[in-house]
Formats: C-alpha cells, sequence, structure tokens
C-alpha cells in the first residue's frame, strides 16, 4: 500500500486514518486530520441514519458531488478505490468495513465517530497504532487508546483512563430548543421525502413518509437535516431537525460542536505523542 501510494502527488504524510461513521461529526473529524496530512478513509454504518447530511460527507456514497468547508469526498467502492484515491489526496467515503479496510495495510489512527450511543462498544485496541473513541460507551485505556467527550457542555475533554459520561438524552440547545426539534421514528420502515434540508418550514408542515406514516415538522423553522430518501431506517432513531433561529439557522458547513470535537482529535495526537516521547525517555517516570 505504501508503495503504490509514494506514487502519487498527494501521497499522505501522516499515514492514514480510518474514520468509522459518516456524520457530521465523523466529517469534520476527517477535514480536521485531512488538513493535518493524513490520508483519510470514513467507513459508512447505516445505524444510525445521517441527518445533517449538509455538515456531512454521507452524500458521497451516492455519488453526489459533497463538499464540506471546502472539502470534497469521494466514494470508492473496491480496495483500489480506496488506494488510488488516498494516492491522489482525496478523502475517501466507503461502504467497506474495518474488516476490508485493514487488510490493506496497516492503519496508523482510528477514530469511531459512529455516535451510537446505545448499543454495544467494541474494543477497538490493537486494531491501529492509535484508536480513539467518541462519545458515550468509550473508555480510555478501556476499549479505546484515548476517549473524547461529546456531550454538550463538555465535548471535546479528552480522557486516557476512563469513561465518557453516558447518554442523557438531552440534546445541546439550539434557539431555545433541545429534544423538541427533533422527530424520531416511532416504527421501522422506509422513510420518503421530496423536502430539502434548508427548506424553510411552518408547523405541522409535512415533511415526509414513514412507510405510510405522514411525517410532519414540530415547529416553524428550517429543515437543518433530514434522513435521506429512501432510506431504510428502525424505530427510535432521529428522522429530522428543525432549526428554529430563523435567519440565523445554519445547516452547512462544519457544524460548532463537530469542530470542537474535532479539535480534540488533534489535540489528542499531540497529547499521545508528547507522552510516548516522555516514556522513551523517562520510562520510570511515567506510567
Amino acid at each position: 500500500m505504501s508503495d503504490l501510494l509514494q506514487q502519487g502527488r498527494g501521497a499522505p504524510r501522516n499515514g492514514f486514518a480510518t474514520i468509522l461513521g459518516t456524520n457530521e461529526i465523523a466529517s469534520a473529524v476527517a477535514i480536521e486530520l485531512h488538513r493535518g496530512g493524513y490520508g483519510v478513509v470514513l467507513s459508512h454504518d447505516p445505524a444510525p441514519p445521517v441527518i445533517r447530511r449538509k455538515m456531512a460527507f454521507h452524500d458521497a456514497l451516492y455519488e453526489d458531488d459533497v463538499r464540506v468547508d471546502g472539502v470534497r469526498a469521494v466514494r470508492a467502492d473496491t480496495g483500489i478505490h480506496v488506494r488510488k484515491g488516498l494516492a491522489r489526496g482525496d478523502v475517501m467515503v466507503t461502504t467497506l468495513g474495518l474488516l476490508d479496510l485493514i487488510v490493506l495495510g496497516p492503519i496508523e489512527l482510528l477514530v469511531d465517530a459512529r455516535m451510537n450511543k446505545y448499543q454495544v462498544t467494541p474494543d477497538l485496541r490493537r486494531l491501529a497504532r492509535l484508536t480513539i473513541g467518541l462519545g458515550p460507551g468509550f473508555s480510555g485505556g478501556t476499549n479505546c487508546d484515548l476517549a473524547i467527550e461529546t456531550r454538550p457542555g463538555k465535548e471535546g475533554q479528552v480522557i486516557q483512563h476512563g469513561p465518557t459520561d453516558e447518554p442523557d438524552h438531552i440534546p445541546r440547545d439550539l434557539g431555545g430548543v433541545t429534544t423538541e426539534r427533533f422527530v424520531h421514528s416511532a416504527v421501522p420502515g422506509r422513510w420518503h421525502t421530496a423536502i430539502e434540508i434548508g427548506t424553510r418550514v411552518y408547523k405541522d408542515f409535512h415533511i415526509g413518509f414513514l412507510g405510510s406514516e405522514p411525517i410532519r415538522a414540530p415547529f416553524d423553522g428550517v429543515v437543518r437535516g433530514v434522513v435521506r430518501d429512501g432510506t431504510e431506517v428502525p424505530a427510535g432513531v432521529k428522522l429530522l431537525e428543525i432549526d428554529p433561529r430563523g435567519r440565523g439557522a445554519d445547516w452547512t458547513g462544519l457544524d460548532a460542536r463537530a469542530l470542537v470535537i474535532a479539535k480534540a482529535v488533534s489535540r489528542a495526537l499531540t497529547f499521545r505523542g508528547a507522552r510516548l516521547t516522555e516514556a522513551a525517555a523517562n520510562p520510570h517516570l511515567v506510567k
């Protein structure tokens, strides 16, 4: 893999990073690492579905021309596509899983940004030279090398030893609204909508159908996020988000919270590097 990548002018100088997830947090981390000299591959996981798609690289999976904060992502269907894209210096998005990507060559950095708050969290350690888990379920030194807090108000804290906070089911405040700005799926089904992100809607405006059930806007605002049309969704996940802030609404670019978390990943890399250097120089002082 390394020999092939070195043939490309965009060959990464800091190694290869795999990010699990294609949501807005995974995408912000991808941009941060890409600009920091890493070759970046985002691996899609279908749960939970992505809603803030204008802040994410997710729709590159459908061959849309996707750019976030000026960075473009490209779909890769095979390991060969991944290799060629990384050699060009592209950010790659793929449905290939971690086991498919590991066989391509050593992974320098693995970041789990899937935000599967209520599922069993895997042990990432030893799958890459450094593993970082974002949000609930991760514990530094237990199932990842470093964990990063994502809870609103504490986002960006780097945890070397111990767990992140458990989920409290309370989203961050946005224009004075928290949980009410989301509509969740009551049952599993196929989601259909013709409404685009950024559309101005009003209370009870018909957004789409989950199976045969109509889904409506909970209040006046702007559609900040919505599951892509045609997606099969499980029960209990977010279908859409309404931003109540009127002209202050935002739905593109880097999400503010995601940016804080992405910067924390860079800080964790620096912190980890400093610790390794100190340990090598003074093994009796570092535990």
